[in-house]
């Protein structure tokens, strides 16, 4: 009797799950996913996609009242800006680019700015340490990942010092991402006077947003005259060797200029959900700095607050707009159909398509499953090289002109759920100097021959099917 019931009660759910997949889902082969996984795990698999596959883009009763707070700040109380000066950029492309992220986001292309590539986590770790013993008036530090060692401790020193010196600090943290910061590490940060504050915490009534839109973003702002931005975490994962993939390399951003406004605006949004506290009528926290830069730059902030997958919309255009290469160098490469189509389009067409990925990374499913794309990619004529050592960065960069350094992964978690941001320089010395880089890496790395993979072991086929049919729940 008692199965009967149960068999009754998951049918319910499991008919629950099928009507939103059927009406809400935008991916078919994603939707199948759940279909099965709802289908095939009493349950588990329906509470697993109320936390992790419904889509709140789509339904109205999931507009919950997070996003629609981020959505009035930044209407009411950060300055929207109504126009976008592409005349300065040279190429239709370029202009193309420019105008599809001010339309999503309203952050305009800036010009006149200096930006430095730190092309590892030690000398972003290092450039930032600089920053933040030269601050006067106030430091924000935003990150997924802050995690107790020698870079936290360092960055506290310092803190300590500035505090004196009655500079202010705030500190925006993810909860699921900085799990293991502890809390005798807040306790001292409060004592000193600094107001630290998790994002997007797990809260009553909100759990089921909270729980799957992370904020992933690894920003920093000092005086609103100086800003970070890029891949690299406040982890010691970046100065030590600390598991078998070894130092995480990295690539990370210092700007100067105007547009390091345009990043702190996404931190007081972000500041203001996560405390209530709106920072945005203070002179010193809207105040604009020139600096002598000759590069022009958009920043590039997402997530699920915005009408569009902005950043998924950024990397669609970068490769469908390229005219001679398309170069990506990322640590997790789990393709949506769009993208992957247009990776092979572009190939097909004829320009030079590298990607350069991790061996392995820090998920055995993400690994398999970014193995599962190589097939179709390499017969569709892209290269594909595999470092031996865990790269965190994410770059892409086409031609010769245009380069993004952010946070963004190749992957349906940062295009739909993650609150991301990346940094576009329409710069050609930049692009060259990370060329430069992305070359060494690429020749460091072996690349993939098709016939060689096709004969790979039927077991780590096996393995790279179940991976994809999972990847729903990275």
């Amino acid at each position: 009797m008692i199965y009967y019931v149960l068999l009754a009660i998951h049918l319910i759910l499991f008919s629950w799950a099928f009507y939103n997949i059927l009406y809400f889902g935008v991916k078919p082969s994603k939707s199948l996913s759940w279909i099965l996984i709802t289908l095939l795990f009493p349950f588990l698999g329906v509470f697993t996609f109320i936390l992790f596959g419904i889509n709140r883009r789509k339904i109205k009763y999931f507009e919950l009242r997070e996003s629609k707070k981020r959505k009035k700040y930044l209407r009411e109380n950060l300055k929207t800006e109504y126009k976008n000066d592409v005349s300065i950029l040279e190429s239709e492309k370029a202009k193309k680019i420019s105008n599809l992220i001010f339309n999503n986001t309203k952050a305009p292309l800036k010009e006149g700015n200096k930006i430095t590539i730190l092309k590892s986590g030690k000398e972003a770790i290092d450039e930032l340490y600089k920053a933040l013993k030269n601050a006067k008036e106030f430091i924000h530090l935003q990150y997924y990942i802050i995690e107790d060692g020698k870079v936290l401790s360092n960055i506290i020193d310092i803190i300590k010092e500035k505090r004196k010196e009655n500079v202010e600090v705030r500190i925006l943290y993810d909860l699921l991402g900085s799990h293991e910061l502890k809390s005798s590490t807040k306790k001292t940060l409060k004592e000193i006077g600094v107001e630290i504050y998790p994002e997007t915490p797990f809260r009553f009534g909100s759990f089921l947003f909270s729980v799957n839109f992370r904020n992933h973003r690894k920003i920093a702002i000092i005086d609103n005259k100086v800003g970070f931005a890029g891949g690299v975490n406040i982890s010691d994962n970046y100065v030590k060797e600390k598991s078998d993939l070894g130092i995480w390399e990295d690539a990370h951003i210092k700007i100067e200029g105007c547009a390091v406004q345009s990043i702190h605006k996404s931190f007081l949004k972000d500041y203001y959900y996560a405390t209530n506290k709106d920072l945005s009528k203070e002179e010193k926290y809207t105040k604009t700095y020139d600096t002598e830069g000759k590069s022009k730059v958009q920043i590039v902030s997402s997530g699920p607050d915005y009408e569009q997958s902005v950043v998924m919309q950024q990397y669609l255009s970068f490769i469908m707009l390229a005219e001679k290469s398309v170069n990506v160098l990322n640590p997790y490469f789990i393709p949506t159909f769009s993208i992957l189509e247009a990776f092979k389009t572009t190939a097909l067409s004829g320009v030079v398509v590298n990607l350069v990925l991790p061996k392995k990374s820090d998920s055995n499913i993400a690994t398999y499953s970014m193995y599962s794309y190589f097939e179709t990619l390499l017969k569709a004529g892209v290269n594909i090289y595999l470092r031996d050592d865990f790269s965190h960065s994410k770059v892409i960069f086409i031609d010769d002109d245009i380069v993004s350094i952010g946070s963004t992964n190749f992957d349906c978690r940062s295009f739909e759920h993650n609150y991301e941001l990346n940094l576009i320089a329409f710069d050609k010395e930049k692009v060259k100097e990370v060329n430069s880089e992305f070359e060494k890496q690429k020749n460091a790395a072996t690349k993939i021959v098709l016939e060689d993979f096709l004969n790979r072991s039927n077991k780590q086929k096996t393995l790279e099917r179940l991976s994809r049919f999972l990847s729903p729940l990275l």
